[in-house]
């Protein structure tokens, strides 16, 4: 067995996500030790980094969520260590926690995504309803797990959806409904793993339906056509590339009622717990969740 030195598993941190984070990594931790791999729980709330050193540690699979852990802030203070460490670099963590310059390389790169307007202060709300039409959505452009996320359904409730968007981020973006259904394909290293549909009993895909609720529906295979689930991981493939992505993440899109395919945003520190998608995408693949870790790991790298 390829030998990983002694492992720190990156988990907790202080964002918003905290919680999830500590789910992520407390499977991830459980499923290397039980490969035999030297490996420990490290909550960078409760200690300094520079502990990563101190402790003897020789890679950090990170399992963080949310800002400082997946925005690329954690990932250069590792550069700077020389440590390796998992999931994409400096710069695609910083793009892809950022949904509007997300969207924007995207839509630079001429790939598909929905219409969306970024909201301020003074925007005419009555306006961006009238652009975008209803149902719309309503996020954060920077937090994850859908935090702050509203679906505006009446005339008037978009300046409220806003405010409550506000309280997470100062950057918040109006989005356009698409309706073909809500969907997810997870990458591991240049390989694009079959795609999920989502299919929540919620308003929508929420912070509960993603952790908590068992009455999610998750279809993996998911039902596209042969033609349509092989586009689809292409395009998800060249979106991931397009943020300069590495190692392993997962691409989100929409389908509109004619097969359209609109991407969504990315997740370079996906979540790893027993709800979570990446696992679920692998064990149909015929990868177990102990051999994903370890697949993740095996890809751990400075620069």
């Amino acid at each position: 067995m390829k030998q990983y030195g002694k492992v720190a598993v990156m988990m907790g941190g202080t964002s918003a996500e905290r919680e999830v984070s500590l789910m992520s990594g407390g499977g991830v931790l459980k499923a290397l030790q039980s490969q035999g791999v030297d490996a420990h729980a490290f909550d960078p709330a409760e200690k300094p980094l520079a502990a990563l050193k101190d402790e003897g540690f020789e890679r950090v699979f990170i399992a963080l969520h949310g800002p400082f852990g997946e925005d690329g802030t954690l990932q250069g203070a590792l550069e700077t260590m020389g440590m390796p460490y998992t999931g994409c670099g400096v710069m695609a963590s910083a793009i892809g926690m950022d949904k509007w310059r997300t969207k924007l390389l995207w839509q630079g790169a001429g790939l598909p995504i929905p219409a969306f307007v970024l909201l301020a202060d003074d925007s005419d709300f009555a306006a961006v309803e009238a652009q975008l039409g209803l149902p719309l959505f309503v996020k954060p452009a920077t937090e994850g797990s859908s935090i702050g996320v509203t679906k505006v359904k009446q005339p008037g409730e978009l300046r409220a959806a806003y405010e409550e968007a506000r309280r997470y981020d100062k950057l918040v973006i109006a989005e356009a409904f698409v309706g073909g259904g809500e969907y997810t394909c997870a990458i591991i290293g240049d390989k694009a793993l079959p795609t999920i549909k989502i299919e929540p009993a919620t308003e929508f895909y929420d912070y509960q339906a993603k952790y908590f609720r068992d009455d999610t529906v998750y279809r993996c295979p998911s039902g596209l056509s042969a033609e349509v689930e092989q586009r689809a991981r292409e395009l998800a493939l060249t979106a991931f590339k397009v943020l300069g992505g590495r190692g392993w993440g997962r691409v989100d899109f929409l389908m509109d009622e004619a097969g359209g395919i609109y991407l969504l945003e990315v997740n370079t520190s996906p979540g790893m717990t027993s709800h979570s998608l990446v696992p679920m995408a692998a064990r149909v693949e015929g990868l177990s969740y102990e051999e994903l870790c370890l697949a993740i790991l095996d890809m751990a790298h400075v620069g």
